[in-house]
C-alpha cells in the first residue's frame, strides 16, 4: 500500500483489489453496498478519477481505476477509511476490517483492460456458492451499466472506453464489448481469479 504513491502514473489505469481481515465479510447486506457506491462518489467530487470496472463481492472488492489528478493511495485512502468507519460504527466491530494492504497492478496495455475487466465483471461467477445465473443480475458490478445504456450510471463511471478498445482488436472476433464479457473461458482466465476469489 505504501508504494503506491511512488509508482503512480495519472494517466494509467490501475486494478485494485482490496479484501476483508482474513477474508470476513466487509459487505453484509444491500445497505452496505449502497454506502460503498455512495462512498465512491463521495470521493470522486473531491479527487475526480475514473473508473471503468468495479464488482462489488461479499468479502473483497474491484476497481479498475484512474486518478489522473491526485495519488492512487489518496483515493484509496479516503474511500477505505470511510467505509472503515461505516461498518465498524453500524455493526459494533472493533477489528481491523481490511488485510493489511491492498492489492494493485499497473495495466499499461489497452488489450490487458479488457482482459481485466472481463475477469472483474466475469467475478461472481467463479465463486461457488453465488446464486446468482448470469452476468445480467448483478447489481454491484458496473456491468449493469454496460448492458443498459439508459441506466443511469455514477458520476465516476465510464463506459466508452471499453467498448472503443475492442474494435481495435479483430484477433477477438467479437461483435462488441457485451458479447465479450459474456463469453466464458473459465479455464483460459481462471489464473486471474485465483489470486482474488473466496471459494
Amino acid at each position: 500500500m505504501g508504494n503506491i504513491r511512488k509508482v503512480w502514473q495519472p494517466e494509467i489505469f490501475y486494478h485494485i483489489t482490496m479484501r476483508g481481515n482474513r477474508m470476513q465479510n466487509i459487505f453484509i447486506n444491500k445497505e452496505d453496498f449502497m454506502f460503498f457506491t455512495h462512498t465512491l462518489s463521495q470521493a470522486h467530487k473531491i479527487y475526480s478519477f475514473t473508473i471503468i470496472a468495479y464488482s462489488l463481492m461479499n468479502n473483497h472488492y474491484h476497481l479498475l481505476i484512474r486518478s489522473p489528478k491526485a495519488p492512487l493511495s489518496d483515493v484509496l485512502i479516503f474511500i477505505n477509511q470511510q467505509y472503515s468507519k461505516y461498518f465498524k460504527l453500524k455493526y459494533k466491530y472493533w477489528d481491523q476490517l481490511y488485510e493489511s494492504r491492498y492489492y494493485t497492478n499497473m495495466i499499461s496495455e489497452p488489450k490487458e483492460l479488457l482482459k481485466i475487466s472481463k475477469y472483474i465483471h466475469q467475478n461472481h461467477l467463479y465463486i461457488k456458492s453465488t446464486i446468482l445465473k448470469s452476468m445480467a443480475n448483478n447489481q454491484y458490478s458496473s456491468y449493469q451499466f454496460y448492458i443498459n445504456e439508459k441506466k443511469q450510471k455514477p458520476s465516476y463511471l465510464d463506459t466508452n472506453l471499453l467498448p472503443t478498445l475492442i474494435k481495435k482488436y479483430p484477433e477477438l472476433r467479437t461483435e462488441n464489448y457485451n458479447i465479450y464479457c459474456e463469453d466464458i473461458q473459465i479455464e483460459e482466465e481462471k489464473s486471474y481469479h485465483r489470486q482474488y476469489s473466496s471459494t
